[in-house]
């Protein structure tokens, strides 16, 4: 080996230190989509948790579905108390009343995407946090539209589907299958490309945008300083969770609900049993839901820090590193 192979060899060489820094840079993204799921799950674990998006979603995809496919073929009603059924009609669809009844449930209003991307941004790095809100703001709006037009194309596909096989609930088929691709990993597909375009609008991590950051006042990033009471506080947070879990799990009659509810979300119906197993699911997690949410709020405080600038125009943080 040559002595100027072996210089370069030695470059390439990375520290210890190097590494961490570099798992960092890599493994906060997925570890903060890890941690926002697990606090989307909690949070969406009673019904209704998020009921003004609902309702407003529900309100907006009757109306549309009535303009654009006439008047009587979207009926907005009540489901659990809150007005976010909707009943199709179509003079082919299976049944008596030749209407199918979905809700926007909780897990169905857009949410859990917008949380996602907005997620996404807001771990990304070089961009200053004013061009961050303003993206959520948009991202969020783009994703309530694209979720109210999967939900006003459900009519067409199911009532295509009906004239070709009328009072057959077979010809529903298509319509969970396409509620079923969307949901499962179409949303997701759609939520990357989303990000990767924004992505390289903003001109990604180069030296301009990284500049742009210098003259924010405040910045939130991941706890760098760990101290002997933030670990306590993960410890007692993990006790809370796992009881949390313990609660629920233990409890066969939950379960069994639970089942049957995932059945009523994945076919987006409503009926009396899917009502039932509701409000049973409801009453086995509230305990669970109080401990869970407490915990996961205790934790991002722990795990996030806000810092703001000194007069000197330096982020204390940092500064404590230099030290």
């Amino acid at each position: 080996m040559t002595k100027s192979t072996a210089k370069l060899a030695a470059k390439q060489d990375l520290s210890w230190s190097e590494v961490l820094d570099l798992s960092k840079t890599y493994l906060k993204i997925p570890l903060a989509l890890l941690f926002v799921e697990a606090l989307y799950w909690f949070i969406t674990q009673p019904s209704n948790t998020l009921v003004p998006i609902q309702i407003t979603e529900a309100w907006v995809w009757s109306g549309i579905t009535n303009i654009i496919y006439g008047e009587g073929t979207a009926t907005l009603t009540t489901n659990n108390g809150w007005m976010t059924q909707v009943n199709l009609s179509n003079e082919n669809f299976p049944g008596v009343l030749d209407t199918v009844a979905l809700y926007v449930s909780d897990e169905c209003a857009g949410v859990h995407e917008m949380i996602f991307i907005s997620t996404l941004i807001i771990m990304t790095d070089g961009v200053s946090q004013k061009i961050k809100l303003r993206s959520i703001v948009v991202m969020c709006s783009i994703v309530y539209v694209l979720n109210i037009l999967r939900l006003v194309a459900f009519y067409p596909i199911a009532a295509d589907a009906c004239a070709i096989d009328p009072n057959n609930p077979a010809c529903l088929n298509a319509m969970w299958q396409f509620h079923e691709t969307v949901y499962t990993w179409g949303f997701l597909l759609v939520l990357v490309l989303m990000w990767l375009v924004w992505f390289w609008k903003v001109g990604g991590p180069s030296r301009a945008i990284k500049q742009s950051g210098n003259n924010e006042k405040y910045r939130v990033f991941v706890r760098k300083s760990w101290e002997k009471i933030n670990f306590v506080v993960l410890g007692f947070v993990l006790i809370m969770l796992a009881s949390s879990a313990y609660s629920v799990t233990t409890n066969e009659q939950a379960m069994d609900a639970k089942e049957t509810l995932d059945f009523c979300s994945y076919s987006s119906i409503a009926t009396n049993e899917c009502m039932v197993a509701q409000n049973t699911w409801d009453n086995a997690i509230n305990t669970a839901w109080s401990l869970a949410g407490i915990g996961l709020l205790m934790g991002l405080f722990t795990v996030i820090q806000i810092e703001r600038r000194n007069n000197s125009g330096h982020w204390p943080s940092e500064i404590l590193e230099s030290e």
